[in-house]
Formats: C-alpha cells, sequence, structure tokens
C-alpha cells in the first residue's frame, strides 16, 4: 500500500489517539484490519489493526516531529528489502512472539523521548 522501501507506522493506545479535523474514510482493501484515509488527498492516514484492540497504527508522516520517535521495532524483515534498514533496536523477520511484548514494552517506555510523548 505504501509503494515504499517501508511502511512506517507509529502505533498509540486508542484513548491517546484523536481525528482533529476532517472525516477519514476506508481505502480500498476492506477486511478485519481498516485503513483509513483522507478523503480529499487520499493519503493513508492511519489503520485498525485486526487483533489489536485499543490500539491505533498511526503513519510516521503524520507526526509534527517523526525524528523524535525514530523506529524501535522492525516487524517482517522477512519481506524487506535487504538494503533497506530503519536501525530499530529490534528486529523480527515476521512478528514478536505475544510473550516477547512485554519485555518489549518497558524497554521501549525507557528510550522514548519527552518530545515523543
Amino acid at each position: 500500500m505504501t509503494a515504499s522501501a517501508f511502511s512506517l507506522t507509529a502505533t498509540y493506545p486508542e484513548p491517546a489517539f484523536t481525528v482533529r479535523a476532517g472525516e477519514p474514510v476506508i481505502g480500498g482493501l476492506h477486511g478485519a484490519s481498516r485503513h483509513y484515509f483522507c478523503p480529499n488527498c487520499l493519503s493513508w492516514v492511519f489503520t485498525r489493526p485486526e487483533g489489536m484492540d485499543g490500539l491505533v497504527n498511526v503513519r510516521a508522516t503524520m507526526l509534527d516531529n517523526p525524528d523524535a520517535s525514530p523506529p524501535f521495532i522492525e516487524f517482517y524483515r522477512e519481506e524487506g528489502l535487504p538494503w533497506a534498514s530503519t536501525g530499530a533496536a529490534h528486529s523480527f523477520a515476521t512478528e514478536p512472539e505475544d510473550a516477547e511484548f512485554p519485555a518489549l514494552l518497558a524497554e521501549f517506555a525507557t528510550t522514548i523521548t519527552k518530545e515523543a510523548r
């Protein structure tokens, strides 16, 4: 969906996310994961992923200060271009196991900058 080497998102708890203007629309993919787009320019803005109730994935390009939130985890490296890397602290061929998430989240909480909060 990105036509790029990357699909960068920042994951936020649902209560921390608000659409401030406009009414986003569902894009071309109609499935359990809901991808929302700007109705005017049709840019991909955010996703409410299947199986991750309570979380919203926001496109990193939508952030006012994306440099304050560098990638922490890479998912699906097995599908990535071998020369494309984000420099994330953790990288997974597909996804981390559910049991790994508490430690990953705890580590992330110690590294996040005040600007990104």
